[in-house]
């Protein structure tokens, strides 16, 4: 994510960016990201292949009021399965 120019709120919605050795990045991100988002990214990134934790769309205002839980349940998770 080092050379993707993203605001804060995209960032936020975002799970995990690989990036290959020829460029190409696979963005992880927890809810499907609109075409304006994926628009954001596509300009600093030809080669993106986008993907989504859950597939239900949701409104910014309902991603404004879980972004926090969703967020600290996968790293509680990951750290529970790091540590097991």
């Amino acid at each position: 994510m080092n050379h993707l120019d993203l605001s804060v709120n995209l960032r936020e919605k975002i799970y995990d960016i690989k990036e290959s050795q020829n460029n190409f990045l696979k963005i992880v991100s927890y809810f499907p990201l609109s075409d304006d988002e994926k628009q954001s990214i596509l300009k600093n990134s030809e080669s993106v292949e986008f993907h989504s934790i859950f597939s239900d769309n949701v409104s910014e205002e309902e991603w404004s009021k879980t972004k926090h839980q969703i967020i600290k349940r996968f790293q509680n998770e990951l750290f529970d399965i790091d540590s097991a």
